[in-house]
């Protein structure tokens, strides 16, 4: 990552902030705005239980669908047998999905994951027909003597409930790509019972999500490490005490940038393979990359979620760990309106769900602000974690940023929901 790219991680442009009540999360606020959620009521009790009835049916509908195929293959076998002998099966994923089609996409995760694909066609096609009859009633709505007021909260109900029912569909997608992978995600960071009291107890899978990106995207990738980990880079064995609200704070930002990354790569894999590349990216080092060395070390000491990572390391040390990267430079190519367009997160509901895992992953940190204006950190938990413990949750956390570009793609262009 360099001067401009930690830039985007720094203040990432999110969608702007409605008129939805709640507050966003610290993990975001940090980095950029943050997206707020609305509250329930009555009419979202209704439109729950209706949703529910409409995901059982889906799912015997997809059951029997399986039923008839000579080739049945069950890949989430040893959960299916923890739930069949009582007890609970292992979560998934940190973030419990909460709509009734959220958990409906939960049941096939475990049970059947190859049948997600379909269940969310399912459920896709189930929110375009809810859109196309509210818009219907929208120009019902303007006949005298209806009342308008209710008509436009049983209609911002209505869409809050879709919205938040797009985010969990989008949310499983991801899940079950880390599953195609076979990478599972981090649980929940808690106090752990190891006697040395470090939370990174969870399998690393390094070798694994290092192969899930393009060579040019793991570049960047590998840099971005190196500007958090700096000279634990070939010391991940080490512990540190780390504030928690900190290493959310990275996680968080890792996602954006993943999701960015995954942006500009998925550009310069196609002009590639079409031989329209600017000039000069196929020489070992530009002059671009010679400027940008030199400014790598400033970047990095303003960088406010690597701060407690890269302490002790002099700028030699960085730019012998910054390695010369094309797709860097074709990304130093932009123009400034080019670059702000790819940083931005395109949909509220990845916001969203950037959001709400982070927070699934670290919790809701107790913020206090002092009457100067500054965060009291007091009572910030700390944690032990190893640098290779967080050299695992950085990869995860680009992997999801990628992750959810692609699905948020995927599924914009079957319901469309992207604003820009």
């Amino acid at each position: 990552m360099d001067a401009v790219t930690a830039s985007l991680v720094r203040s990432p442009v999110l969608p702007p902030r409605t008129s939805d009540n709640g507050s966003g999360s610290m993990f975001l606020t940090a980095s950029g705005p943050g997206f707020t959620r609305s509250g329930s009521s009555r009419l979202q009790l209704r439109l729950r239980q209706n949703a529910s009835a409409r995901s059982s049916r889906s799912l015997q509908s997809l059951t029997t669908t399986a039923k008839t195929r000579r080739s049945f293959v069950v890949r989430a076998s040893s959960a299916s047998n923890d739930a069949s002998s009582g007890s609970s099966p292992k979560p998934i994923a940190p973030l419990q999905l909460q709509s009734p089609a959220g958990q409906f996409l939960s049941q096939i995760l475990v049970s059947h994951p190859h049948l997600v694909p379909a269940a969310v066609e399912q459920q896709l096609e189930q929110l375009q027909t809810d859109r196309d009859s509210d818009g219907q009633n929208k120009d019902a709505s303007s006949v005298p003597g209806t009342d308008i007021v209710l008509y436009r909260r049983i209609a911002e109900v209505k869409e809050n409930e879709r919205r938040r029912t797009l985010e969990e569909i989008l949310y499983a997608l991801v899940v079950q790509k880390f599953m195609e992978a076979n990478v599972s995600l981090v649980p929940s960071v808690s106090p752990s019972s190891d006697p040395s009291g470090r939370v990174d107890t969870w399998p690393t899978k390094v070798e694994k999500l290092e192969r899930l990106h393009s060579p040019e995207m793991y570049e960047m990738i590998h840099n971005h490490l190196a500007l958090i980990l700096g000279s634990r880079m070939g010391d991940l064995n080490s512990v540190a005490q780390i504030s928690k609200l900190r290493v959310g704070q990275v996680y968080a930002a890792s996602v954006m940038y993943g999701y960015f990354l995954k942006r500009v790569d998925q550009r310069f894999q196609l002009e590639k393979t079409m031989k329209i590349l600017p000039g000069g990216l196929d020489e070992s080092k530009t002059s671009v990359e010679q400027t940008e060395e030199k400014t790598t070390y400033q970047a990095v000491s303003s960088h406010p979620e690597v701060g407690s990572f890269a302490g002790g390391v002099s700028a030699k040390g960085f730019g012998s760990e910054i390695k010369p990267s094309r797709l860097r430079s074709y990304v130093m190519s932009f123009d400034a309106e080019t670059l702000q367009r790819y940083a931005t997160i395109r949909s509220r509901e990845a916001v969203g769900i950037i959001e709400k895992h982070t927070e699934a992953l670290f919790g809701k940190p107790e913020i206090v602000i002092t009457p100067e204006g500054t965060v009291d950190s007091s009572k910030d938990e700390q944690i032990k974690i190893s640098f290779g413990g967080m050299k695992r949750l950085v990869l995860e956390a680009v992997t999801f940023g990628s992750f959810l570009w692609d699905v948020e793609s995927h599924v914009d262009a079957r319901y469309h929901f992207v604003l820009n």
